[in-house]
């Protein structure tokens, strides 16, 4: 499945956790002393080989000789919230992350899901409109009858969904509109839909404040 980031080991998520609630707790990092010590990890030559699977990973960029040079992208949220990237296709099927949003990590199903927008249509059966910002669980499992977002070149669609032999029918998403059914290569499921997220104001812009 497509996803910005890979999934992170039980170790690599309590580190992760631990280092978005101190910076928003501290407004600094720790250091790799004070996380040996936080995680009950005796060396911190493992430590560091965390760090750097969790770079590896797409979850941090580290500053090269800083003590503590951990760059947490996108985070800018409390205790109890982590980054969530935002993410679109270009023409030539290349995936983009264009910003981050900070969700509370109860909403979360894992810490590798994305958001993308719904860009082609509606969907009331599953609660979705045009625009939404939709959160996908790329590694999760999706239960009997769940919609799952798919991506059809740049095309997002929120559907369920049902294999025929080489090809892929997306079922109506509305009474009235028409199933889809495409080759099982012209299709990348995504992973099932875990929440919604829909904007119905439009931030102010910065004149509109003064």
């Amino acid at each position: 499945m497509d996803a910005p980031r890979a999934p992170l080991t039980a170790v690599e998520q309590n580190l992760w956790q631990f280092l978005l609630d101190h910076l928003a707790s501290h407004g600094y990092q720790p250091s790799i002393r004070e996380i040996a010590r936080h995680l009950r990890i005796p060396s911190t030559r493992t430590v560091s080989d965390l760090l750097k699977a969790l770079e590896r990973k797409g979850y941090l960029r580290r500053a090269p000789g800083r003590s503590r040079g951990v760059i947490l992208e996108g985070v800018g949220g409390q205790a109890g919230t982590q980054p969530v990237p935002v993410v679109h296709w270009t023409a030539d099927g290349a995936m983009l992350t264009e910003a981050h949003l900070s969700l509370d990590r109860a909403l979360l199903v894992s810490d590798d899901c994305f958001l993308i927008r719904a860009n082609v249509e509606d969907a009331p059966r599953h609660a979705v409109r045009e625009g939404d910002l939709l959160l996908v669980a790329p590694m999760a499992r999706t239960p009997e009858g769940a919609p799952v977002v798919a991506r059809v070149g740049r095309q997002v669609y929120v559907r369920q969904l049902e294999r025929r032999g080489s090809s892929v029918r997306l079922m109506a998403p509305a009474p009235g509109s028409q199933d889809l059914i495409v080759g099982e290569d012209a299709v990348r499921v995504l992973g099932p839909l875990a929440a919604v997220f829909r904007v119905t104001l439009a931030p102010a812009a910065a004149d509109d404040l003064t």
